[in-house]
């Protein structure tokens, strides 16, 4: 695992819907450490389900590529991991920190934490079943009342996990609030193996106090990166407005033929509007701006419309004549 811990101390984390093949690879290019695809249904691949199939394939170009599975039962996870080692996973991630109600009601993500005798039995099956480096991503605990983070994580290591990713929020704060470093802190003064920190860093200058302050390996950036895959390079910041405008433009661009290469026309589409949207957030007029682009009906038309939105004056007169 410390090999590839090499690169990057930050990396992208996984994020459903955001962190395909495109995405994952302009990440990478812009700097960030070895990326997660988005979670894998354990059970929709083994169903054939499309969408779990094509969310498991990889790249040369993909870098190092963790793949994180979603699951309550030995059953299923065993073969699915197994499935995705043949598909070319560097890493098998187990999913132990989603906390979406739809997923939690199925015993998966965050409602793993809730009985970790049985989830000691799961991670020890799929310890002995794949030779790749086997991690998770986890929770604070479950809600206030369960904050067991660090008995979580010692079961981890004691039955052969190789890394683990905190992101100290419970499962019932979701992502509300300020994210406790504290908690990433005891778990690392509780384990030996490597310990990732994920909650509220928008930046490296951001990820490097995290690492400071909890003794964290490396920090995993999630939402602040959509949109800003460049806060992964360090050399952005020391340039000047306008070559930060040009490095953008030239990451957008390349993002755009990626996705339009990976996917078939009526996907690709879907994909640009939603991470232009992204790339336009923050902006002034972003609601109007979002949904100027998500009326348009061809790859070229969207294209077109990004690029005026990127050069239209901040305020007043919007929407251009015309």
């Amino acid at each position: 695992m410390s090999e590839l811990l090499g690169g990057s101390p930050v990396r992208l984390a996984p994020m459903a819907s955001f962190t395909n093949a495109p995405f994952r690879r302009v990440a990478v290019r812009c700097g960030s450490g070895f990326t997660t695809n988005e979670e894998i249904d354990a059970e929709a691949l083994l169903a054939g389900n499309a969408w779990a199939g094509e969310s498991a394939r990889t790249e040369l170009d993909d870098g190092v590529v963790a793949m994180q599975l979603l699951g309550n039962s030995a059953e299923t996870l065993v073969p699915a991991a197994l499935r995705l080692v043949e598909a070319g996973a560097d890493i098998v991630d187990i999913n132990m920190g989603c906390p979406v109600p739809k997923i939690v009601q199925r015993g998966k993500g965050a409602a793993l934490m809730r009985d970790v005798s049985a989830t000691a039995r799961i991670l020890s099956a799929l310890r002995r079943a794949v030779d790749v480096p086997l991690t998770i991503k986890i929770r604070g605990g479950w809600d206030e009342c369960q904050p067991n983070a660090v008995e979580v994580a010692r079961m981890a290591q004691d039955v052969g996990v190789d890394a683990i990713t905190v992101h100290p929020r419970t499962r019932a704060q979701r992502f509300g609030g300020r994210a406790p470093w504290d908690v990433i802190a005891e778990v690392v003064a509780a384990v030996g193996i490597p310990v990732t920190g994920n909650g509220d860093v928008t930046s490296l200058a951001e990820a490097r106090r995290m690492m400071a302050a909890t003794g964290c390996r490396s920090v995993m950036v999630g939402r602040a990166a959509l949109g800003r895959p460049w806060l992964f390079d360090s050399a952005y910041d020391g340039l000047d407005r306008a070559g930060q405008a040009a490095y953008e433009e030239r990451v957008i661009a390349e993002h755009l033929d990626l996705i339009e290469a990976c996917f078939p026309p009526k996907a690709a589409l879907l994909q640009m509007k939603k991470h232009l949207a992204q790339y336009g957030a923050g902006r002034s007029e972003a609601r109007i701006r979002r949904a100027e682009l998500f009326a348009q009906s061809t790859a070229g038309a969207l294209r077109t419309t990004f690029v005026r939105q990127r050069t239209a004056p901040p305020s007043g007169g919007w929407p251009p004549p015309g």
